[in-house]
């Protein structure tokens, strides 16, 4: 799984290989801990031009469909797993038309030893930024109204498979990565051979989980109130 990850920089910096045409003016800043419910940057193409747009939007962590009565149900909708999209009606439309790339810095995991758990930080080993396959929603509040500039919720999800090396001895779920050379094809609403983008981003993810560096953080990440970058350094001996 994937329950927190960093964003250490914003904007372009983070995402220039993608050839982003259009920013969102209320991005977030950039953060060393976030979790569910939170708000990050997504990638999305946006189908309502031809060509779509390429935009960099603030989005919700945790998918609410346009079904949902309320945004509740996101909070357990913060990843999907890979293999079973399509028989998932949470996550099934967003697979075919609403597919997001959801750029990080890293992401952290804990790896169970006995009766402790023991936070990793997982990145690129160059700083390089690190995308993350995702869904994306639009929900509307039916408690505001149309003239209401937050009726409208756009929200995401982070896509998982099976781990594999290093990463695997850690935790058994991790991201599915996305190469750059890849997210066009990806985030192109228009594909409509949506399976075997799918199959081609699971088959190339564990290439690029053999490029990561991992070390022990402290476990002040537990805490989402906790925000610095001191929380991604290697963790002291905390007795």
């Amino acid at each position: 799984m994937c329950g927190r990850f960093v964003v250490a920089s914003a904007g372009s910096e983070l995402v220039g290989v993608l050839r982003v045409d259009v920013e969102g003016d209320d991005l977030p800043a950039p953060s060393f801990n976030i979790a569910p419910t939170a708000r990050a940057a997504i990638v999305i193409d946006s189908a309502k031009t031809d060509p779509p747009t390429r935009r960099l939007e603030s989005a919700r962590w945790g998918l609410v469909p346009p079904w949902a009565k309320d945004v509740k149900i996101g909070a357990r909708a913060f990843n999907a797993r890979s293999e079973e999209l399509e028989d998932k009606p949470m996550f099934r439309n967003a697979l075919g038309k609403r597919r997001a790339i959801v750029p990080a810095s890293g992401y952290y995991e804990w790896k169970t030893l006995g009766d402790v758990k023991v936070p990793h930080y997982i990145h690129p080993a160059d700083d390089a930024p690190l995308f993350f396959a995702g869904l994306y929603e639009w929900w509307k509040d039916p408690s505001k109204t149309d003239d209401d500039p937050e009726r409208w919720l756009l929200s995401f999800t982070i896509l998982t498979r099976d781990s594999i090396g290093r990463l695997g001895s850690i935790h058994d779920r991790m991201p599915l990565f996305v190469d750059p050379d890849h997210a066009d094809a990806w985030l192109d609403p228009s594909t409509e051979n949506v399976r075997d983008v799918l199959d081609a981003s699971i088959d190339a993810a564990p290439a690029i989980a053999e490029t990561l560096d991992d070390h022990v953080v402290s476990r002040a990440v537990g805490n989402v109130r906790n925000n610095s970058p001191e929380l991604i350094e290697p963790a002291r001996d905390e007795g």
